[in-house]
């Protein structure tokens, strides 16, 4: 078997949510428990940090495992979905797994995925823990994939759980309101593990103290803890200075990640940095500022406000979500630019009519999709942008959308690509 045969046959016979939606999910962690149980629980062979939230746990893993690289700590991290090889999704001091790895794996339990019948998801959480294990890391950073109790990632019991935040997405599989959503996450809190919540939300803090009295964890929110006093960007960096309420002088760092809520990211990764060193863990305050510089090369992270060329300025982000956009918007209003052309596509489970609104009228689009079933119709999309006012044109595929915005674009102007993450993935293969 190649790698490619090996990659088409997860593909191709394990149900996607990124593909089929909804009808990929289990609603129990059943067939999780029953590979790896098959493959000697890996999960129980290496330490690990649980997060999951609405917007953030992707930038917050990549930055902690960046941070435990530069400390000199083999670190695994698994993260998902990805943008464009299957391997990102696994890696290992920020190095994909093996594509031999991934072969090996698929060939000798073919006949275990046959028995167990699992999803795409589930079996790619086993591939990874049974790498972390089989690599014997120091500690692994494991993302959850959508949710948090009946994630397949949280049969882990980790050293720490982190949630970044709640926000309205995927409501049709986590609940209508934000209560029902954060009641979800909070099934990462395991008993006795600490618990850092990246921000106080008064509707959703009591969903959070009530899991984590139960459990007998110790919670902190880091946005209580961690304040921002300033940012500014130049020389290719966020420059940010923030305040421990504890500490007399403030702490400066530049991060590679250079959309401003990556501020939010910051006060997360450092309340977590903390918890860690009470761990034992020997990481220095230069360890810190060192990996923040340089987590995209360090961990291979992308699609996160990154600039793929100038003149015109063409800027992508996978924020797909309402949060997700009111800080696109925010990075959007401040970046200097003359005119503004919006490259756009959704999957069909987006709230349009929550979506469109927030959208600048004064924007030029270009609606696209990506070769999924789950995407919108281009066509769709436009015929319900013109109810809000927004016009455009649209494409069948990213590149013809691109390829037009860069046509109508002046020097000056900025081009942004976003709207789902697949919509990133198929720019990033394009450049």
């Amino acid at each position: 078997m190649q790698y490619e045969e090996a990659v088409d046959y997860l593909y191709a016979r394990l149900p996607m949510f990124t593909r089929d939606g909804a009808s990929a999910l289990k609603k129990d962690l059943t067939n999780t428990y029953r590979l790896c149980e098959a493959l000697g629980n890996p999960q129980e062979r290496f330490k690990a940090v649980h997060i999951a939230g609405t917007n953030g746990k992707g930038s917050t893993s990549h930055m902690l495992a960046a941070i435990l690289q530069a400390a000199g700590y083999k670190t695994g991290l698994y993260t998902s979905p990805h943008l464009l090889d299957f391997r990102e999704r696994i890696r290992i001091n920020g190095a994909m797994i093996a594509k031999q790895a991934v072969v090996d794996f698929v060939g000798e339990y073919q006949p275990l995925i046959a028995a167990v019948e699992p999803s795409f998801f589930e079996v790619t959480v086993a591939m990874a823990f049974k790498c972390f294990a089989d690599e014997q890391v120091d500690i692994a950073i494991v993302e959850t994939g959508l949710g948090g109790r009946l994630d397949s990632t949280n049969i882990i019991t980790p050293l720490l759980s982190i949630i970044t935040n709640i926000g309205y997405d995927h409501i049709q599989l986590l609940g209508n309101t934000l209560q029902e959503i954060a009641s979800e996450k909070a099934g990462i809190i395991k008993p006795g593990v600490p618990v850092i919540i990246g921000e106080w939300q008064m509707e959703v803090a009591g969903v959070f103290e009530r899991a984590a009295a139960v459990h007998a964890s110790r919670l902190m929110y880091a946005s209580q803890l961690w304040q921002v006093t300033s940012m500014n960007k130049h020389s290719g960096f966020l420059h940010v200075n923030v305040n421990h309420r504890s500490a007399r002088n403030e702490a400066v760092y530049a991060l590679d990640l250079t959309g401003s809520y990556q501020t939010k990211n910051l006060a997360t990764v450092l309340c977590a940095v903390d918890e860690l060193r009470r761990m034992g863990f020997s990481i220095t305050d230069t360890h810190v500022g060192q990996a923040l510089m340089q987590v995209q090369h360090l961990t291979g992270l992308m699609g996160r406000w990154q600039t793929l060329s100038v003149d015109p300025l063409v800027i992508c982000d996978t924020g797909h979500n309402a949060d997700g956009w009111r800080e696109v918007l925010a990075n959007i209003s401040a970046t200097p630019h003359h005119a503004l052309h919006m490259v756009i596509g959704v999957m069909r489970d987006k709230d349009l009519n929550n979506m469109l609104p927030m959208l600048p009228r004064e924007a030029r689009y270009y609606f696209c999709q990506v070769a999924m079933p789950r995407a919108l119709p281009a066509q769709e999309l436009h015929a319900a942008a013109i109810n809000y006012g927004l016009e455009g044109s649209a494409f069948t595929s990213v590149r013809e959308a691109l390829q037009a915005a860069r046509q109508h674009a002046g020097a000056d102007d900025l081009i942004f690509v976003g709207g789902s993450t697949f919509v990133v993935g198929e720019l990033l293969a394009i450049y």
